[in-house]
């Protein structure tokens, strides 16, 4: 055993390692960290390479190939902060409290491991006779205690830091040797996959052993916080996201040049990586639990039974939502609890039986026993909503029974009567639009009177039209209210005697309208991934070649011609989306629709003119609204949106102000013969607000906007800024732009960043001041000089950068400059494009974590980035995408839109109102919108805000929607706010897990973010299938140009 005096005489070496302590064992430890370790803290030799880890004496072995420690019951010296000096700025005072937060939180969670063990584990381990087999603590308890060792050696190491902390004020740096090592995800891994497994037992064990039921109690009484078993292993499935949160807030008052800055945002990816990881793996594992519970379900011989146990199921959604049952009059009969699965290909309603006493249940979460109640086929189920008026099944030859109620007399008055529930809210707006419409016609007949007579005069029949009107708002309102948590199924039911299909419908409660919006949104994309080109759609290249696509992937959603003249063969340029919000979607099709908008699609034909495209994504498809020819082809496009203090202002003066002079969002085109085009993008007009031609007539290579200048990258090496205005155009295209010589080659790419501009010319890449553009530095992004950077694009504190020829992107730091990482896009497409070593990266886009890289095979692979403040590192494998292009992909743009608020409000939160109104910035949120001009009128800092007229119920019903453009810094990734950490959050609480009620979490949840992204190159082509062989034919030939259009699932 290794005497504690040489502690201190140990040389540690890596900035994480194994610290050989004598001939026949290794310690992990830290070379900052470990400074002055506890003497308690000793080491006990494994005799073999098959060690443990072992707290508190315990000898029981767990074979994981760690080493094996024993942690002194003599606690170390709790990390304390000295008294603060004088003299520290604000900033320094906040990282000082920050620090202490780190201390208190991670003193805390030590004791609660150390209180699984010593207050459970180990007194079930001694009790005679025994409540629990030690068998069965095994599993309960498996790696609490390596767990335990984890932040024994990081507490320790944070005690030297923390004394050192004045002088040094480096902690991030810690964090990263302390939890980049495999055996952290490891350990962690284990421990989550355990979970489900461990809290079984448990609940057993309450149910047939009282002595353990009551050990359980007796626990929990004595215990000063009262905090119950399950309570305590719950933490380390959360412990991850805390660190983030804490170490978010580190950074944030973290100044750049601060010697701690980088550590800091490297431990946030390693953090971010470690619990999206353990995240994924507690996903994949409840849904095989959920799907074992209702396989026990099921009989053994039925075909749901050799479905759900074939392995080819995947579950995509799982919730208790409430059935209810509605009479002739639209009066609530009954309502009942069901669990509902969403699978791959099927739908599976089940009752809940819960069976336990309560007693138990407020110990351990007591999982329900199901009785399946109706499975059907996934492209059988459709979403009805109230008001539509049923143009997706065909009412003449389907007979509609609603579920649960008195099966449907065969006389006629009754056929053909579907039950929407309330039906009676849409059957009284009906007769108000009747009634209008007569009060109408009572007012022209009116103003036909040549005398007058009290009470039958204009003023009244206007004051009769306007009072129904008002009737008629509350109405759509009360409609709008009840579709928002209604989730209306119509599903295929046995024919009847002489053979007419019957369907019947469902109708479920949703816990709050997020939850009515997922389940929308999921089923729509599980019917697409359906289709035989997302079958599969994606390949993991693992190992084991048995992984499947996440649930999450992307789905292909549709493949278009780029533009609608086939007979001149048009090049792509490039492509951006105009986010314009169409007001009379119904609520399911803000679910399920892409994001509205237009697409702007230019390109041209070399030595020729030009020509732009327009597609409405406002249908459920996108289809061509306008296309306009130019004089030479598109290079680029910049989509720039109007500025927030702009709207902001606009929405004041808007009165006062000259209409012409309103700056509204514009669409830049940058042309081969040197013109600059600027568009409006707010409709499809396509009025040209300004022209100009670049010095000399250079090409416009590319186009990036700033909040002081638009810029453009010429063939000569120039870049070209034009200053910003304060007219009705943004910049000022009349006076000669301020020029810079950014190099003798052209300048390929730009970047625009909060304080600085980038730009590229051949393998070097200038880094600008942003509001003077003076250059500040540059730096060599690849060493071969023949080579160009081609692309930039900016996730958190990096840049990964695309080159003219070699199969490798790079990974810069925003701060520093300094190269990070190196990929090769080649390994990931080899087993794809066998033989295929010259490999190209012609297209870059980062959006919500995944970095989507298009080559000149027209292979698309998608790579997972951390979606945080820290660096964008590639922690992942990635997968690559069967369906492509047969040429090079010559762009990928990414579609956006937002919901407003309004839309997830739950009825009960818009009763409590007017608190939360007051909150608002501005309130507008009632207010009846304009008729003309929607989206020009109505643009606002939290996005357009839009409501179907008074009049018009062809749409029934009509939300209220908004819209935000998304982030103008690359054109590619989006921004994230502080509240995305809870994306990380792995553990339901006790509550959810028993009956799946909503998390008081999920109460805060503002927006939901609608995204597609969109590829463009020559033809289709899917790599699952032989050559010449697409299965399904596809829309364009070859050596058309194509758009492939995917949709994200929602982020929800």
């Amino acid at each position: 055993m290794l005497p504690s005096s040489s502690w201190g005489k140990r040389k540690l070496r890596g900035r994480l390692g194994w610290v050989r302590s004598d001939a026949r064992g290794v310690m992990w430890a830290r070379q900052e960290g470990l400074h002055h370790p506890h003497p308690n803290a000793v080491i006990r030799c494994p005799s073999s390479s098959s060690s443990s880890v072992s707290c508190s004496g315990d000898s029981e072995e767990e074979d994981m190939g760690l080493l094996e420690v024993s942690v002194s019951d003599i606690k170390p010296p709790a990390p304390e902060l000295g008294p603060m000096p004088e003299g520290l700025s604000p900033q320094q005072v906040v990282r000082r409290h920050i620090l202490g937060s780190i201390v208190q939180s991670e003193g805390s969670y030590v004791e609660s491991l150390k209180r699984i063990l010593q207050d459970y584990r180990n007194p079930l381990m001694e009790m005679e006779p025994k409540a629990l087999s030690a068998r069965k603590c095994q599993v309960v308890f498996f790696r609490v205690k390596e767990i335990l060792h984890c932040h024994s050696m990081f507490q320790i190491a944070l005690s030297s830091r923390v004394a050192e902390w004045d002088s040094t004020e480096k902690i991030g740096d810690l964090f990263v040797a302390s939890f980049s090592k495999s055996m952290v995800l490891d350990v962690y891994s284990d421990y989550v996959n355990n979970f489900t497994s461990a809290m079984s037992i448990i609940k057993k064990a309450c149910l047939t052993k009282p002595a353990f039921l009551e050990f359980l109690k007796r626990r929990q009484v004595c215990s000063p916080d009262r905090v119950t078993l399950y309570g305590l292993m719950v933490k380390p499935i959360q412990r991850f996201p805390q660190f983030i949160l804490l170490l978010q807030d580190m950074l944030k008052n973290t100044p750049r040049g601060h010697p701690d800055r980088l550590s800091l945002q490297l431990a946030l990816t390693e953090l971010e990586t470690l619990a999206e990881k353990l995240n994924e793996q507690k996903r994949l594992a409840d849904q095989v639990a959920e799907i074992q519970q209702l396989t026990k379900s099921v009989s053994d011989r039925s075909s749901l039974n050799k479905l759900l146990t074939s392995g080819q199921r995947q579950l995509l959604l799982c919730e208790t939502l409430t059935e209810t049952v509605y009479g002739d009059r639209g009066q609530l009969i009954k309502s009942k609890e069901r669990r509902v699965f969403l699978l791959n290909d099927m739908l599976v309603c089940a009752n809940i039986n819960f069976k336990g006493q309560l007693e138990i249940s407020s110990l351990v979460p007591l999982g329900p026993k199901y009785v399946v109640k109706w499975n059907t086929a996934l492209p059988q189920v459709q979403v009805v909503e109230v008001g539509q008026d049923g143009g997706t099944y065909d009412k003449d030859n389907v007979l509609i029974q609603h579920a649960g109620a008195k099966k449907a007399s065969t006389s006629g008055q009754a056929q053909n009567k579907v039950y929407l529930g309330p039906p009676r809210l849409f059957q009284e707006l009906q007769d108000l639009q009747k009634d209008l419409a007569v009060v109408e016609q009572i007012t022209l007949l009116i103003s036909t009177l040549h005398g007058t007579y009290q009470n039958l005069n204009m003023t009244v029949a206007q004051d009769w039209c306007l009072a129904l009107q008002r009737l008629m708002r509350v109405k759509e309102e009360e409609i709008h209210s009840a579709n928002k948590c209604r989730l209306r199924l119509l599903l295929p039911g046995k024919p009847d005697k002489s053979g007419r299909p019957i369907s019947f419908m469902v109708v479920f409660i949703t816990p709050n309208p997020l939850s009515k919006i997922s389940w929308v949104n999921r089923l729509h994309l599980a019917k697409i991934g359906l289709r035989e080109e997302n079958q599969p759609g994606w390949l993991c290249p693992d190992e084991d070649k048995k992984s499947k696509a996440p649930f999450w992937c992307p789905i292909l959603a549709c493949c278009i011609p780029a533009f609608s003249s086939r007979a001149l063969s048009l090049q792509l340029g490039a492509l951006v989306h105009s986010p314009v919000n169409c007001p009379l979607l119904g609520f399911s099709a803000v679910s399920t629709s892409l994001p509205q908008g237009y697409l702007w699609v230019g390109g041209g034909q070399e030595g020729a003119g030009g020509q732009v495209e327009i597609f409405s994504l406002n249908r459920p498809s996108p289809r061509t609204v306008k296309s306009f020819p130019l004089a030479a082809p598109v290079l680029c496009m910049e989509y720039i949106p109007e500025l927030e203090e702009e709207a902001e202002s606009r929405d004041e003066s808007r009165t006062a102000a000259d209409p012409s002079a309103t700056v509204h969002p514009t669409i830049c085109l940058g042309l081969q013969d040197g013109s600059i085009l600027l568009y409006g993008s707010v409709d499809t007009g396509t009025q040209c607000l300004a022209t100009c031609r670049s010095p000399g007539l250079q090409p416009v290579l590319c186009l990036r906007h700033s909040p002081f200048h638009l810029l453009a990258g010429l063939q000569n090496g120039t870049l070209a800024a034009y200053p910003r205005t304060s007219g009705g155009v943004l910049w000022d295209l009349e006076s000669p732009p301020v020029c810079l010589t950014v190099g003798p080659g052209p300048v390929r790419t730009l970047l625009s960043l909060e304080d600085a501009v980038w730009a590229s010319c051949g393998p070097r890449v200038s880094v600008l001041e942003a509001t003077t553009l003076q250059p500040q530095q540059s730096f060599e992004a690849h060493q071969d000089e023949a080579v160009s950077v081609t692309h930039m694009v900016k996730a958190g504190s990096g840049v990964w950068m695309a080159f003219s020829s070699g199969t490798s992107i790079r990974l810069f730091h925003t701060e520093t400059l300094e190269h990070l990482q190196e990929i090769n896009i080649a390994t990931r497409t080899t087993f794809l494009l066998p033989g295929q070593k010259h490999l190209c990266v012609t297209s870059l886009l980062i959006c919500q974590g995944l970095l989507w890289v298009g080559t000149d095979q027209g292979v698309i692979v998608l790579l997972p980035v951390p979606r945080l403040e820290g660096i964008p590192k590639i922690t992942g494998k990635g997968m690559v995408s069967l369906n492509g292009h047969c040429g090079p992909v010559a762009f990928l743009a990414v579609a956006t839109s937002i919901l407003a608020p309004d839309i997830l409000r739950s009825d009960q939160e818009e009763a409590e109102g007017p608190r939360a109104e007051e909150d608002k910035p501005d309130g507008q949120a009632h207010e009846p919108v304009p008729d003309s001009h929607v989206g020009r009128e109505l643009t606002r800092k939290k996005g357009i805000l839009l409501q179907y007229r008074l009049r018009s119920t062809a749409h029934l019903p009509g939300p209220l929607l908004s819209m935000r453009e998304p982030a103008p810094a690359d054109g590619a990734a989006l921004e994230h706010s502080e509240e995305d950490g809870s994306i990380y959050e792995m553990a339901d609480d006790p509550d959810v897990w028993v009956r799946s009620r909503p998390c008081a979490r999920d109460a805060h949840r503002k927006e939901i973010c609608s995204v597609a992204i969109i590829s463009g190159g020559q033809g289709y082509r899917n790599f699952g299938s032989p050559l010449g062989s697409s299965g399904r034919p596809a829309p364009c030939g070859e050596t058309d140009s194509t758009l492939l259009i995917w949709q994200v699932p929602l982020m929800l």
